[in-house]
């Protein structure tokens, strides 16, 4: 197969399945699958699952977004749906109540917007009274009586609101970046802060000779010297009789944020960042336009980029000042990189010994007021710090200091604080932590540090943590049953035995209700969609410390099913459950696959890679992937054998696993994949000739690296919206992986698939949306160039002039896939 001239454009209409699409029909048992079928509009097609769960006040109903599969009003987006909850009745099967659940009913627009739920919602200590936001206002609703008061009503937006420490005001930040508080007695609204944009302008300074030309005009008349007198005193009773305002910070040429107020009204923390100016920004061309010109669109800074720099600063109100925090006594804040003994000595003189540059999250303040926790983390993500903040001070004592030499991340870590609060002591922080290799639950003394205690251990991840009202007990969604599952559990604050609350095999997605007695449960199963469940929090279940597999009766029997959102026209079809395997890698590590398996195996057989951004695939679970899970079920259906694994830099494995990609992507990472694939030549029947992958953004990125390096494994390949060279892609992902180009080049070099395109061999088919503002279109047509400067032939790129990253039109889809589907069917 030829390349064609420039990038294949003619594809787009010269190409025999490039015509214009047939209408879908619905499939029937005895049809089989085809790629226009699958690849339809899904809310026509598999239907839409229940979403955005979230509870009344009362708890007694839950509300959803779903489009049920007869969706009588034709709605072009999800609708929102309620159900009504009542206990009556004895249940034979579980001691106790029944739960009785009524059918979801639509909600009218009417009902809708008078919820009282809006995009933030925020309690008082007592959970007597919530805060929420509708329209850029604030809203008081008394829990128990379901009263609502408005609280502003203005043109400005109010955001961000929360309960003052003493409950007795309300205090949120207004349009710009002010923060302000509105008493709940008086109604009383007064400004906290007075932030101003540009710089102060300083009084014009006097020179020698107009400082004494005044004065000795002063000096030589009474009336001038006596007129100034009064002009003074009447300046100093003045500003005595002046309302106290706020003091004027100005900006400059920075933006304020994380604008906090202290629980004692006492102090003000905010973060002022100042954006690099020297930063260039790519542009994405866009060809199909209204305009019918060719327009721009803003994109992204590259790898390597100067970054923002951002401080972290105090307002003490009660003396009118503000101070900055110092950060160059924090230990190994000077700490350079390991990776830097390894590159070249003109990179080391770069980065002296120094102050790394960080990021400030919170404080976290105690339930008291009296204690309070920042967040630090070194730009170059690979130290985070706890540290206790004395406001008075500024001075700050570490609790806890993660170092990995790669970066810091998983669960409950990756972002601003994590998750982290204070118990009911007032005293004792509770924090997530990748210390021993996997994210799991920790408690420290703030006041006595060396008190410091893992509540979770082992070779799981705890996934979502949610301190109970009582602050007795955690909630926890973690994967320890085993990687593929989720399951929902409670634990003592103290940490010791944990009960799991959920049984049903997949996922278990949970969302409590207000009282903590009810699960809305989201669930999904490898072979069917997300549904909607509820069920009691149950008095007593079953710990892990029994055996996990045993499924507790009463929480089996008290789960309701919601909702049934397939179309009759997706159940038809009998959707295969993948068998879950685990492969073993060249040193030893498990590595956990999907394979799907023909009844009539031919011996050709397909590995899909699953993208990046630390995502995981092979669960029991319905997958983000259900296009190419439908795609999937085609394929066996016409022999293949289809395996997708988790690859070294995936989910749900813990540290090592996701660092294991460090300094070398497309090195672990693929040997996962070539040892997948040998492993399916000796224990499946496949022909080791006739392998093909695929895969979309970093899944076609190691598509590129294994048709490259490794080109008598795979003989065909698929690369979908690829990543051709890492020196293009963004900062916050690529540096954690790949540190920066500037620095450490030899990484960039060895992990950049553009780098060894002269190894093709195979058949490779290259699919990549022209206004992708994630990764650019710019990498494909690089390669596509460097394809053609090193002579071969047998390549093809196909674009997609209005599709972004993640495609949205079915047309697209359907061009795409039977594009593949035509690779591998001639290929292999």
């Amino acid at each position: 197969m030829k390349h064609l001239s420039c990038w294949s454009l003619a594809l787009l209409t010269a190409s025999a399945f490039a015509q214009s699409v047939p209408k879908p029909t619905a499939t029937t048992a005895a049809s089989p699958l085809t790629v226009e079928t699958i690849m339809q509009d899904p809310k026509t097609w598999v239907g839409t699952s229940p979403s955005n769960p979230f509870w009344s006040d009362d708890s007694r109903t839950l509300y959803f977004s779903w489009t049920p599969p007869v969706n009588t009003d034709k709605a072009k987006s999800d609708s929102l749906y309620k159900v009504t909850f009542t206990a009556s009745g004895k249940d034979n099967s579980a001691k106790g109540k029944k739960l009785v659940a009524s059918q979801p009913v639509k909600v009218s627009p009417s009902e809708r917007r008078a919820l009282t739920t809006g995009p933030t919602t925020a309690y008082n200590q007592s959970f007597t009274q919530r805060l929420f936001e509708r329209q850029g206002d604030i809203f008081l609703v008394d829990v128990r009586s379901g009263t609502i008061r408005q609280l502003t009503n203005t043109v400005e937006i109010e955001t961000d609101a929360v309960f003052s420490g003493d409950q007795q005001r309300v205090v949120f930040r207004r349009t710009g970046s002010n923060l302000f508080s509105i008493d709940l007695k008086t109604g009383l609204l007064t400004q906290l802060t007075d932030f101003k944009p540009g710089a102060k302008k300083a009084d014009p300074k006097l020179t020698d000779e107009e400082k004494f030309l005044k004065q000795d005009q002063l000096r030589l008349s009474d009336v001038l010297a006596e007129r100034k007198a009064k002009k003074d005193a009447g300046e100093r009773i003045s500003k005595a009789d002046r309302p106290k305002r706020p003091k004027e910070i100005y900006m400059d040429d920075k933006q304020v944020a994380g604008l906090q107020q202290s629980p004692d009204g006492r102090f003000v923390t905010y973060r002022m960042t100042k954006s690099a100016t020297n930063a260039k920004t790519a542009q994405v061309p866009n060809y199909i336009t209204e305009s019918g010109y060719t327009e721009e669109i803003p994109a992204r800074t590259k790898v390597g980029a100067p970054l923002a720099s951002q401080e972290f600063f105090l307002y003490d109100v009660a003396k009118d000042t503000v101070r900055a925090m110092s950060v160059k006594d924090i230990p190994g804040i000077s700490d350079k990189p390991a990776y830097l003994k390894t590159v070249s000595s003109s990179a080391k003189s770069d980065t002296a010994k120094k102050t790394r540059p960080v990021t400030i999250s919170g404080p976290v303040w105690s339930l008291d007021g009296k204690l309070a926790v920042v967040t630090i983390r070194s730009l170059d993500n690979k130290d985070r710090w706890i540290m206790r903040l004395e406001p008075e001070t500024l001075k700050l004592t570490l609790l806890d200091r993660q170092h990995d030499d790669a970066w810091i991340g998983g669960p409950g870590i990756s972002f601003a604080s994590g998750n982290m609060g204070f118990l009911g002591d007032n005293q004792t922080l509770w924090y997530q932590s990748e210390a021993d290799g996997y994210s799991h639950l920790y408690t420290i003394n703030v006041l006595t540090p060396v008190l410091k205690k893992q509540l979770t251990s082992g070779k799981f991840e705890v996934q979502q943590v949610q301190l109970s009202k009582d602050r007795t007990q955690f909630f926890l969604q973690t994967n320890e049953v085993h990687p593929g599952e989720q399951h929902f559990y409670r634990m003592p604050v103290t940490g010791g035995e944990r009960i799991r609350l959920t049984t049903m095999v997949g996922a278990n997605d949970v969302t409590l209700s207000p009282d903590e007695t009810r699960m809305a449960i989201r669930y999904s199963s490898t072979n069917h969609p997300w549904e909607m469940y509820v069920a009691d929090v149950p008095q007593s279940s079953i710990s892990i410390s029994k055996k996990q597999s045993a499924q507790p009766t009463d929480v089996q029997n008290a789960a309701v099913k919601l909702t049934d959102s397939p179309t009759e026209s997706f159940k038809q079809y009998p959707w295969r459950e993948p068998t879950l395997v685990t492969i073993p890698a060249r040193d030893g590590q498990p590595i956990y696959a999907r394979l799907y398996k023909s009844t009539n195996p031919s011996g050709k057989s397909v590995v899909f890679v699953h993208g990046a951004g630390y995502l995981q695939n092979a669960h029991k679970w319905w997958s983000s992937y259900f296009r190419e899970y439908m795609f999937h079920n085609l394929l066996v259906d016409k022999g293949y054998t289809v395996l997708d694994i988790d690859y070294r830099g995936s989910a749900g494995y813990g540290r090592d696993w996701r660092t294991g990609i460090y300094r070398y992507m497309g090195g672990k990472d693929l040997e996962d994949h070539v040892d997948a694939a040998k492993w399916l030549v000796q224990t499946q029947g496949v022909d080791a000739k006739r392998i093909g992958l695929y895969g979309g953004s970093y899944g076609g990125f190691i598509t590129l690296m294994a048709m490259f390096t490794t080109p008598d494994v795979f003989k065909a390949g698929a690369a979908l919206r690829p990543v051709t060279d890492w020196a293009a892609y963004n900062h916050g992902y690529t540096a954690n992986i790949l540190n920066e180009p500037q620095l450490d080049s030899l990484s960039y070099r060895r992990s950049s698939p553009i780098n060894f395109a002269e190894g093709l061999k195979g058949h490779l088919l290259i699919c990549h949306g022209m206004v992708d503002v994630n990764v650019h279109f710019q990498d494909a047509v690089r390669l596509a160039q460097r394809l053609i400067e090193l002579k071969k032939e047998n390549w093809e790129l196909a674009p997609y002039p209005v599709e972004d990253h993640g495609f949205v039109e079915p047309t697209s889809w359907m061009d795409e896939y039977k594009r593949i589907l035509k690779l591998f069917d001639e290929r292999l």
